[in-house]
């Protein structure tokens, strides 16, 4: 049972240099820039000529910091 714990809520995490809840809170802001980054994405499909280059900076920016943590 502790062996199955640390699997699901502790490996991943320690793999990476972070405690549980520090991998949560970097995994939440991703998957709220994502959701943002995406948002805009849609809206400059309908609409080209707004959020010209948002997704891709977000994305950018993204891919930056996740570069730069390992």
């Amino acid at each position: 049972m502790v062996h199955a714990f640390a699997r699901i809520f502790i490996d991943h995490p320690r793999s990476v240099g972070e405690t549980y809840f520090e991998h949560m809170r970097f995994a939440g802001w991703f998957a709220v820039r994502l959701l943002m980054a995406g948002g805009a994405a849609i809206i400059h499909a309908v609409i080209p000529c707004l959020f010209e280059s948002t997704a891709s900076r977000m994305i950018s920016q993204m891919h930056e910091r996740l570069t730069s943590r390992r």
